[in-house]
């Protein structure tokens, strides 16, 4: 089987996955507490490429990084992040900065009523590393020793926590 037969069978990465993972980059820059123009820089590119309607696969094929960097807010370091996104699937970058923090403790973001200093807090001070440790801590009260959370967050949680788990 020859490489460009090999290169037909991978999935084609489309806008949507690229801005995924850019978000994902961003989200874990701002959990980690980085410079915010830093995580910043990601989210503008990623909200970028999410709404463009020409394809990033095709700027890449078209023009490599030149190309990409005439997109506004994407320079080198986020073109070449892009390059590597469409040719592997995945970035190396956020692989290397989810080394000391899992990336599940993402998903704790996704559950209405906990925020950024909510995750970060319950990450550092609670060890939550995933919705399904969140679950076990909230199923042992151990939400209402969680500084800032009231009553009305703490059902809020545990109702969010219900629908993400699918129970």
């Amino acid at each position: 089987m020859s490489d460009s037969d090999q290169r037909e069978e991978q999935p084609a990465i489309d806008n949507a996955e690229v801005a995924r993972v850019l978000q994902q980059i961003a989200d874990m820059l701002e959990f980690q507490n980085e410079n915010p123009f830093k995580f910043r820089s990601y989210q503008m590119a990623a909200e970028t490429i999410g709404s463009m309607g020409t394809s990033i696969t095709e700027i890449t094929a078209r023009g490599g990084a030149g190309e990409l960097q005439k997109i506004p807010g994407i320079g080198k370091t986020i073109s070449a992040q892009i390059i590597e996104i469409i040719e592997t699937g995945k970035s190396s970058y956020f692989e290397e900065i989810t080394k000391d923090v899992p990336a599940t403790v993402l998903d704790l973001r996704r559950v209405s009523g906990i925020g950024l200093k909510t995750a970060q807090l319950l990450y550092r001070d609670f060890g939550i590393k995933s919705l399904e440790e969140l679950r076990s801590l909230a199923e042992a009260g151990g939400l209402a020793s969680v500084p800032g959370l009231g009553e009305k967050t703490i059902a809020r949680i545990t109702k969010s926590l219900g629908r993400l788990l699918g129970e």
